[in-house]
């Protein structure tokens, strides 16, 4: 997959985008200087990226969030920052999608400008979802974000996870669902996303392999 300065997380919801799109945010921080994670999920108030900006500011990555994110003060709106940061002067881009196709609308209103800087669309699948827990279910899904969000998927990211129940079975038992998607789509498998403990315990040889640290909790758990 070519590199672009724009890099879009989307997926159904539950699959796990936003801790996704935090940890390639941190680790394209390690590499690039001036990095920006936008937020544009106005859909979901539980896991939004922008709620962990402390964090992501603390390691120098600067984060657009929907106007009013973290109040109650109104239905979040997306920031007018946006416009003026896709104009450049950002090494890398990262943009946390909201889930499903409800979510990539907000997305489509800056298509046209996306489209015309370059951009990869990552697909985040996640197996034990009940509404994406077959390949066909979540390439139908996969259809209906591009089409809401009128960008091409270029690659898919298994994320497939049972939360803290997950383990080395979870993640080989996702294998053929994913390469079934891959092949259903036609697009490639571009990350692996594991749990850094699991990874470094079972010491995986999985191509695309992507450590990843728990940043996001539901709040019911904290």
């Amino acid at each position: 997959m070519e590199e672009k300065n724009i890099i879009i997380i989307c997926g159904h919801y539950g699959s796990g985008k936003t801790n996704f799109s935090i940890n390639l945010a941190l680790s394209e921080r390690r590499m690039y200087e001036k990095v920006l994670l936008i937020d544009m999920d106005i859909v979901n108030p539980y896991f939004r990226s922008s709620d962990y900006s402390s964090a992501l500011t603390e390691k120098g990555i600067d984060i657009i969030s929907p106007i009013y994110a973290g109040s109650t003060l109104d239905i979040p709106a997306l920031s007018p920052k946006i416009d003026a940061a896709l104009s450049g002067g950002y090494q890398k881009i990262i943009i946390d999608a909201g889930g499903d196709d409800a979510g990539a609308t907000a997305l489509g209103t800056f298509s046209s400008r996306i489209s015309g800087v370059g951009y990869n669309m990552l697909y985040v699948a996640n197996m034990y979802r009940p509404l994406a827990d077959t390949p066909e279910k979540a390439a139908q899904i996969l259809k209906e974000i591009e089409a809401a969000a009128r960008l091409k998927v270029t690659g898919i990211v298994n994320n497939s996870h049972l939360g803290e129940y997950t383990d080395i079975d979870t993640i080989n038992s996702s294998v053929n669902y994913i390469d079934k998607l891959s092949e259903l789509t036609g697009l490639p498998v571009v990350y692996t996303a594991v749990k850094r403990q699991i990874a470094d315990e079972s010491r995986l040889d999985i191509n695309g392999l992507f450590e990843i640290d728990i940043h996001v909790i539901p709040p019911w758990k904290e």
